[in-house]
């Protein structure tokens, strides 16, 4: 895979190795930037859930009122 290097405020980084337990600021990072796709990816999933659910309720036939 393709590296990238990108220059971080060092009081940033010692916060997130602070907060990920890691000694090494590289996995810090990417502790965060790989939580930060995850967590993405589950509110994908979860408003690709809801969106379902609503067409489903709109899909069923009404009960004629009368």
């Amino acid at each position: 895979m393709a590296k990238v290097t990108v220059s971080l405020d060092a009081r940033l980084v010692v916060e997130v190795m602070v907060l990920a337990g890691v000694g090494s600021p590289q996995d810090a990072v990417e502790l965060v930037v790989r939580d930060y796709i995850e967590r993405g990816h589950r509110t994908e999933a979860r408003a690709a859930a809801r969106d379902e659910a609503l067409r489903e309720v709109d899909a069923r036939p009404r009960d004629q009122e009368g």
